[in-house]
């Protein structure tokens, strides 16, 4: 992989020192947080935006699902856009985008005006979130150094989901729902001017130009796909307004790759499909983050709708859960060193697999240790060990120029894990439950969704340890 790096274009200007390398990952992680954080921290303040903004049902669930979508949408878009005009570059453009978009929403006086601001936030968030693991892999040479480097990439991203709702649940009680968009302003803004002093351009585009048909295919693929996932809560699989977008996502997703498989400069070359590291991470990826992303909507749920928690007390509760993936993505590194990535990613996801049956024993008058918390730390401590060495796999078999489509490939995988997972989670829970929301009821039916979880992530640990590579790709040259 060092090979690999050294192929990269990096551009300095004259007389500047190299930035350190703690200050380059801090600042790619700080990116990757405030992306992480605003799935989630939305979701606290919903009711409160309901009444300032008189939204009803469906303009609810289009202040979550606009930015889902966007950021799904345009995330290999976002990724090879970084490899042939600069990561740098694209780092700063997604984060101004984001930025602005954050001002835009939290200032907004109609409905109209947030939902745009939202799919705008979801498109910057697109074009930094690929930059911000690139960044971090670039600078830091392959070794024990880029596995601690990846594992706090890792923890920040995992920490942002974890820190959503204690963060909008904050924010909401004390301030506005209006704060939970612009309190990314100051933060972005402080983030983006020292990108802009510290950070040093990259790429690795040789030339190409952006491979337009392509590029518009997989993004509308994407996006269409992930509008039809979010269409399942409402409508249900079997109805028109699902099945139509569903289909016609897929079919666009199959059409891009006949193009990529004629083009001469592809926008995913298809030989990275055919890379056991690349392929076998991103479908890891893909089960982990279908089951992880439903641990935290569903354990608030439990906390605020069964055992009668407020936004705030829910948030604070799953507090030791936020610390408990920092933990297992630090620790990750080390394990990695003796037992090697598989071993690790498998380890995880067998120690998150126990958080969720634990989790499925859930009962209505269930106590906060054994309930909520002890679970919840297996399920993320799981999380965080496992979510390191995909990432470090994954990246581990790109050339420097497919490095930042690689990255958005793995944020795709994960994205669009968790959006199709809890579409089908919440599928089953609300089936099970036909309507009924007595606590015993809703209980019964969050219990389901975990101890479906628990299938999932067993199929997740099975195939990892069949497909993972027992080594690190060799760099191709």
């Amino acid at each position: 992989m060092a090979t690999m790096l050294e192929a990269t274009d990096t551009i300095r200007k004259p007389g500047r020192a190299s930035p350190p390398t703690w200050l380059v990952v801090a600042l790619a992680c700080a990116g990757q947080f405030l992306v992480v954080l605003d799935i989630s921290v939305v979701n606290v303040a919903l009711p409160s935006m309901r009444t300032g903004l008189a939204l009803d049902e469906r303009g609810l669930q289009w202040v979550v699902n606009a930015y889902s979508i966007a950021f799904a949408g345009f995330m290999l878009l976002g990724g090879r856009a970084g490899d042939l005009y600069g990561r740098k570059r694209m780092f700063l453009v997604g984060l101004g985008l984001f930025t602005l978009a954050s001002l835009a929403g939290g200032l907004a006086q109609a409905d109209w005006q947030l939902l745009l601001a939202r799919a705008v936030q979801g498109l910057g968030a697109a074009v930094l979130a690929p930059s911000t693991l690139t960044i971090v892999t670039s600078a830091v040479p392959e070794g024990a150094a880029r596995a601690r480097a990846i594992a706090t990439w890792t923890a920040v991203g995992a920490g942002g989901g974890a820190a959503g709702g204690f963060v909008g649940g904050v924010l909401v009680d004390m301030l506005s729902w209006r704060w939970v968009l612009l309190i990314n302003v100051p933060v972005g803004a402080v983030v983006l001017a020292g990108a802009a002093l510290w950070l040093t351009e990259s790429r690795a585009g040789d030339g190409r130009r952006l491979d337009l048909p392509g590029a518009v295919l997989v993004t509308a693929g994407l996006a269409t796909l992930a509008y039809g996932i979010s269409q399942t809560e409402a409508e249900g699989w079997a109805a028109g307004a699902s099945l139509v977008p569903l289909c016609a996502g897929l079919s666009l997703i199959a059409l891009f790759l006949v193009v990529e498989a004629r083009s001469r400069a592809p926008l995913m070359p298809l030989g990275l499909l055919r890379l056991r590291s690349v392929a076998s991470a991103n479908v890891g990826m893909f089960l982990s983050g279908s089951a992880m992303f439903c641990m935290w909507f569903f354990m608030t749920l439990y906390a605020q709708n069964v055992l009668g928690y407020t936004p705030l007390e829910a948030g604070l509760a799953l507090v030791p859960s936020s610390l408990a993936v920092i933990l297992g993505s630090k620790l990750a590194p080390r394990l990695m060193r003796t037992a090697g990535p598989r071993a690790v990613a498998v380890l995880g996801t067998l120690i998150a697999l126990a958080g969720f049956g634990w989790q499925s024993t859930m009962t209505a008058d269930g106590a906060y240790l054994t309930a909520i918390m002890f679970p919840g730390i297996l399920m993320m401590l799981g999380a965080g060990l496992a979510g390191t060495p995909l990432a470090a796999v994954a990246m581990s078999g790109a050339a420097p120029e497919e490095a930042g489509l690689v990255s958005g490939l793995v944020n795709t995988s994960r994205t669009m894990g968790g959006s199709l997972g809890l579409a089908v989670m919440s599928t089953i829970a609300a089936t099970h439950t036909a309507g009924v929301r007595t606590p015993e009821a809703l209980t019964e039916g969050y219990a389901l969704v975990f101890g479906t979880g628990a299938v999932v992530l067993a199929v997740g640990a099975v195939l990892m340890w069949v497909w993972l590579p027992r080594r690190p790709a060799a760099p191709p040259r």
